[in-house]
């Protein structure tokens, strides 16, 4: 289990809206811009080789980009460069945190000082979802992906394990940003499978009625 301790206080964070990072769980990110490049190659000099994924927070009549309260962190475990000088990266999610603040200056993108506590169930072992009624879930997902005119290899999605396919899921499916930070923020697995299967619900009724929080 990762110690809060082994973490540091500060780190870079990239508010890419609809890229969902969950703990345990690989996000591969294709990076181009000389702010986030700049970004890659400090944390790669770094021991921890964090990077912070938050959601955007823009509030009408407010300056500038707020960024949500919680993100997740994820090393950087995989990276290669093209002949023109852009990084294809995966980013392996390591825990959520809060920020507590941004810091100003000093870099051409953004770093929060953040704090780690409250979300010990991200650095420790796998979760299972024991009420997870795994039929009733795929018949649900069948009718999305015919909704949508999408394709998936079934038996896969079968025999994978709970926390796999609920995050997996979580991650790929195009969910707006505010969806994607409400199962970010889910604080257990059985919540977020029950997230996830709201939304689902609800794209397929055709987003009529309200989704309850």
């Amino acid at each position: 289990m990762i110690k809060v301790a082994d973490l540091p206080g500060t780190i870079p964070v990239f508010p890419l809206p609809g890229a969902l990072l969950l703990p345990r769980a690989r996000l591969p990110l294709h990076i181009f811009e000389p702010r986030y490049l700049q970004m890659l190659d400090d944390a790669l000099k770094t021991d921890h080789r964090l990077i912070g994924m938050v959601q955007p927070n823009e509030v009408e009549g407010r300056k500038g980009n707020g960024l949500h309260t919680i993100g997740c962190a994820g090393r950087i475990t995989q990276f290669s460069e093209t002949e023109d000088n852009r990084y294809l990266i995966t980013l392996s999610g390591i825990s959520r945190f809060r920020v507590v603040t941004e810091i100003e200056g000093f870099t051409p993108y953004r770093r929060c000082d953040v704090n780690w506590d409250g979300f010990d169930r991200d650095r420790g072992r796998t979760e299972a979802d024991p009420s997870f009624d795994r039929e009733a879930f795929l018949d649900t997902l069948g009718r999305y992906f015919d909704a949508r005119s999408l394709s998936a290899d079934w038996e896969t999605l079968k025999e994978a394990d709970d926390e796999l396919l609920i995050n997996s899921l979580s991650m790929m499916l195009d969910f707006d940003a505010e969806d994607k930070q409400a199962l970010l923020e889910a604080p257990s697995l059985s919540t977020r499978r029950e997230t996830l299967i709201t939304l689902i619900e609800f794209d397929l009724r055709g987003g009529e009625g309200e989704i309850m929080q």
